[in-house]
């Protein structure tokens, strides 16, 4: 398993690796400017057994190929629950915030909170490399297949998404960036201009991109087994109070922090 110590977006995280092995691989230099990585899953549960692994999505467009299927996950803005049975693999590709746009003509606001086949939107070709991932047991030679799929579509540089990515990763990665207002300023544009910008490339505008970061951030330090302050980590996170962040957690996550810790408690234990 590679990568892992990152288990951001990904709740409950410990219960699921008992579970499932997850796997992450880095694109080839030529799909860098659009794939941030691949992950593989695999599981093998036992006889009649289910397990529901929740994930709250990142703001990143991925595509998903199963045992009888491929699919393309628009951002999702809800919990997303994926259900596992018996044993399988499933290989992703999650694409870099906005770098999506590339490969489909589709509005990525027609993407959000949806699955769709991915032979609806990429036509003939992907319902060849759908099978040749699925008949293929080595993950190298799979993701292979999956990077020819997208090489044939003929991506092309756009620094607008290249802009998009830079800007959601340093939303990301900086907990005092709490309001569009500063992301704006730190882009060096408008806030009309930031709008529309993740608009076009993300379906969602700049408030729903920090709101979820730092919920995803709140949730990460629950499951690390961090001892969490939550009115001090209300302001640190830019909220009004501790109750707002609080029923903003529940919306996203499911849970009041106090359930979720619980439930990360007892699968460490």
């Amino acid at each position: 398993m590679s990568a892992v110590q990152d288990t951001r977006g990904i709740l409950n995280p410990y219960e699921g690796f008992r579970r499932f092995v997850l796997d992450r691989r880095e694109p080839s230099a030529d799909l860098a400017p659009w794939v941030d990585r691949y992950w593989t899953v695999t599981w093998q549960l036992q006889p009649g057994e289910q397990f529901d692994q929740e994930v709250l999505p990142h703001p990143s467009v991925q595509l998903a190929f199963e045992a009888h299927c491929a699919t393309v996950h628009g951002i999702g803005t809800r919990r997303f629950v994926a259900r596992l049975e018996g044993s399988g693999r499933a290989i992703g590709v999650k694409f870099l915030p906005g770098a999506f746009a590339a490969f489909s003509a589709r509005p990525m606001g027609d993407l959000v909170d949806r699955v769709l086949p991915l032979a609806d939107v990429f036509g003939d070709p992907a319902r060849a490399s759908t099978e040749r991932v699925a008949a293929e047991p080595d993950v190298s030679l799979a993701i292979g297949h999956i990077e020819g799929l997208l090489r044939g579509l003929s991506p092309q540089r756009d620094e607008s998404a290249e802009l998009v990515a830079r800007l959601v990763a340093f939303a990301r990665g900086e907990p005092h960036i709490t309001r569009s207002e500063a992301l704006a300023r730190h882009a060096g544009v408008s806030q009309r201009s930031l709008q529309r910008l993740f608009e076009r490339y993300l379906g969602l505008g700049p408030k729903w991109i920090i709101r979820r970061a730092r919920v995803q951030e709140a949730a990460d330090r629950v499951a690390a087994g961090q001892s969490v302050d939550w009115a001090s980590l209300a302001v640190e996170l830019g909220y009004h109070d501790q109750a707002h962040l609080i029923h903003e957690f529940k919306a996203q996550v499911g849970f009041t922090p106090a359930a979720y810790a619980a439930r990360c408690a007892a699968a460490a234990r």
